[in-house]
């Protein structure tokens, strides 16, 4: 590509340099790819032995006994999916909640700006920091709340079994709430900036058709922001699914497998956090195996999330 340049002797040409900073992106690029293709490739080597040995077994099977060379991770699956999906039935509806709150005029400009500010910075604290806090406050809480519902669902079909006797503090809700917590402030910040970027005009009309403020919330505004919080979901869910020491230090890390929400669980991460350090021979290969199966969780969680985002954004692309 050349340029030219108008000078008192006529025109001179000038021959452009590569364009350095497409190099750099594409490089970047590529290292990224390339990254996560050696991650792949070395926990996938790293648990060959325990594929062979154990298969498709080691999905299914719920013993983790190392002193038997007994492995299998079903508790901490269950319990890892299980924890993700009560995390999000509670940050969801208050996360969305705070989003509308926040992108409506509900409240004068500064107040507003400094609740936003106050919510996105739970992001900043450490998962530690959320652990310690999830011991000294919500275990107690727990607990009331777990000899409550011991006493109050004893009997009820469904909610009997979820709580189903002992209350034990260090439990599957305990590690939920926090998780909760955890990822409000992705679903806040995400949902409140695709509520903002819906077009003006949308409300506008909204009004003018006669609607209330809250109708034309619910039938417009959300509807239309869809794709934005649908993806503020796949993201929290992927970080719920990872999360490892606020979880390990509050569910109790246990490999029975249980219905009761206030019996003490495991999930994937807490596993590989606990054991890691300790383990040799076919347990290191055993937990290799197990931090591939949760790649994979995760992957598939996204490419269903990705599938939903598509189907959301092709049915309010008519309303854009």
């Amino acid at each position: 590509m050349t340029t030219r340049i108008q000078a008192q002797g006529g025109l001179k040409v000038f021959r452009r340099g590569p364009d350095l900073f497409r190099i750099l992106c594409g490089v970047a690029s590529v290292l990224t790819v390339a990254t996560l293709a050696w991650m792949v490739f070395e926990i996938t080597h790293q648990s060959l032995p325990a594929i062979h040995k154990f298969g498709f077994g080691f999905i299914t099977d719920g013993r983790w006994v190392p002193n038997r060379d007994a492995f299998g991770i079903l508790p901490f699956l269950v319990g890892t999916s299980v924890s993700a999906f009560i995390a999000i039935l509670f940050a969801l509806p208050l996360g969305l909640a705070v989003a509308i709150f926040l992108s409506e005029d509900f409240l004068a400009p500064p107040i507003r700006q400094f609740i936003r500010f106050t919510v996105e910075m739970l992001a900043a604290i450490p998962s530690v920091v959320y652990g310690l806090w999830g011991i000294f406050v919500v275990i107690p809480l727990v607990k009331i709340f777990g000899q409550w519902a011991v006493v109050t669902f004893k009997g009820v079909p469904i909610l009997g079994t979820l709580f189903a006797p002992p209350a034990y503090g260090n439990s599957m809700l305990t590690a939920s709430l926090v998780l909760a917590l955890m990822i409000l402030p992705t679903i806040t910040a995400i949902s409140r900036a695709a509520l903002v970027a819906v077009p003006a005009t949308l409300r506008e009309g909204s009004y003018a058709l006669g609607a209330t403020r809250w109708e034309t919330i619910l039938g417009v505004l959300l509807p239309t922001a869809a794709p934005g919080i649908v993806a503020a979901t796949i993201l929290a869910l992927g970080r719920a699914m990872g999360e490892t020491m606020a979880v390990a230090m509050l569910i109790g890390n246990s490999s029975r497998l249980t219905s009761s929400l206030l019996s003490p669980a495991g999930t994937l991460a807490g596993l590989l956090a606990n054991q890691f350090g300790e383990a040799d021979g076919l347990q290191i290969n055993s937990l290799m195996y197990a931090a591939l199966v949760l790649m994979a969780l995760t992957l598939l969680v996204n490419v269903l999330g990705e599938a939903v985002l598509r189907y959301t954004q092709r049915q309010t692309a008519g309303i854009r």
